[in-house]
């Protein structure tokens, strides 16, 4: 009777658990993706709007036209399922042009893309006012004339580059994990200024912004009882819109357009002194950082990998071989390499360490050998790197003979390494040393060599020569 009772009060238990669990899940997931009418409110503005606002007045405000600043990439949104017919990028790059034209405090915007409903607008208005007259009899005349542009603002969205860059982890043990992965995108926009009298481009500008999608996600499938299953999950996707996107690449041209054209001698400032205002500085610097970034929007220095370098590494190794039981044992080295290129080198690396297996043996061995490797992203601070080499190892420093205890070796290793200063690498990577013989542990036993797995941690110094 007590074991019923025990096994009862278990349930309830797990019960109790598992319904504060779901009550905690639902929570989070409402306050992630809430199930409710929001009320229309007033635009979200992108990042880029208040360096906009920071220009300085001009000496003249600029008449400017734009018939249509459109989409030319043609693409469509991609689909796993289906064919789809809605576009990757939003179609109201006019508006979005205008909007950003009138927010800088530059520019008299005129309207265009609707001018033929503006045409047939006033030709009705026109016609009223002559089959009409004022209230005193007198005639009401014309309509006064357009404004007309003294530039034409053109171009478009012509780039919208997909999966960039992708990537993720995740980790999961004993069924309990959760990953991450991201995608980058990247949009891209052309500006240019026309003259309406002579028909020359004043100026053009290009902006990039990449966009930013990333989900993070985790569960668990476990057993809480022999036949009882508990499975939860939870995640979180983010995806930068688009339209803000867009909006910040335009903001962005249109900021440009005005500093350049000031610089230009195209339009100029009310005051001159203001080309040292902050919104100027501002430009040079992002000018100068964007001069510093490769294609997939990274930060990119010169290459610092050049020249000589020194390394110092520890970590620890362990020998495969034809002893059971080996032993994980620490190791050092010292290593020297020169450049070949821009991503390759040659080096000469030596360590020492103990290789062992239980009851077995447990020596000293050192390691010299030349090294190749190959740096993936030389000029990016994060880089992963590829190493093959050849050399010998002296099996036992104790009682080292050349003749009978040195073993000629092939190598490979592959790993990371992270410019934490200008000339200052961290490393961290995986090798493997595979002997030419079967003589690594002492003992020549079977067809299969020896080899030793390692895992190293290291610092490198790449010199100025």
């Amino acid at each position: 009777m007590n074991t019923m009772h025990r096994t009862r009060t278990l349930q309830i238990a797990w019960l109790l658990l598992l319904t504060l669990a779901g009550l905690a899940v639902s929570g989070c997931a409402n306050y992630m993706a809430p199930f409710e009418v929001k009320q229309a409110r007033p635009g979200l503005e992108s990042e880029t709007k208040s360096s906009l606002n920071e220009l300085p007045p001009p000496r003249d405000k600029i008449v400017a036209a734009v018939y249509r600043f459109r989409d030319q990439t043609g693409q469509y949104k991609a689909s796993e399922r289906a064919s789809t017919f809605s576009t990757a990028v939003t179609q109201g790059g006019t508006s979005i042009l205008l909007r950003a034209l009138e927010e800088s405090g530059w520019f008299t915007t005129i309207e265009r893309e609707g001018l033929s409903n503006l045409l047939n607008e006033r030709q009705i208005i026109q016609s009223i006012r002559a089959q009409h007259q004022g209230p005193n009899g007198e005639s009401l005349g014309s309509l006064p004339p357009l404004l007309y542009a003294g530039v034409m603002l053109e171009g478009g969205i012509v780039g919208y580059d997909t999966n960039v860059m992708t990537g993720g982890a995740g980790a999961r043990f004993f069924g309990i994990g959760a990953s991450g992965e991201f995608r980058q995108d990247q949009v891209t926009v052309y500006l240019r200024a026309v003259s309406t009298q002579s028909g020359r481009i004043l100026k053009t500008v290009h902006t990039t912004k990449t966009i930013l999608s990333q989900q993070a996600d985790g569960g668990a499938f476990l057993f809480v009882d022999k036949d009882r299953l508990l499975e939860t999950e939870a995640g979180y996707t983010y995806n930068e819109p688009g339209v803000m996107a867009v909006t910040a690449a335009i903001e962005e041209a249109v900021k440009g357009l005005v500093i350049e054209g000031v610089r230009g001698g195209v339009w100029g400032l009310q005051n001159p002194a203001d080309t040292l205002s902050r919104a100027f500085q501002s430009y040079d610097e992002s000018v100068e950082e964007a001069q510093t970034r490769d294609i997939f929007d990274r930060p990119v220095a010169s290459n610092q990998r050049a020249g000589t370098s020194f390394g110092l590494s520890a970590g620890a190794q362990q020998y495969s071989g034809d002893y059971q039981n080996p032993q994980t044992r620490p190791m050092g080295g010292l290593r020297v390499r020169t450049a070949l290129g821009e991503r390759w080198g040659m080096g000469l690396s030596m360590s020492a360490g103990r290789l062992a297996a239980r009851d077995a043996f447990d020596d000293w061995t050192a390691m010299a050998e030349l090294q190749l490797d190959y740096h993936v992203l030389p000029r990016s601070r994060v880089s992963p790197y590829l190493q093959i080499g050849a050399g010998a190892t002296a099996q036992s420093l104790t009682t080292l003979s050349l003749q009978d205890d040195v073993s000629p070796h092939v190598s490979g290793g592959a790993g990371l390494e992270i410019m934490a200063a200008p000339r200052l690498g961290l490393r961290a990577g995986v090798h493997t040393r595979y002997a030419l013989d079967d003589r690594l542990d002492g003992a020549d036993i079977g067809r299969v060599p020896d080899s030793v797995w390692g895992l190293e941690l290291g610092l490198t110094y790449y010199s100025l020569f």
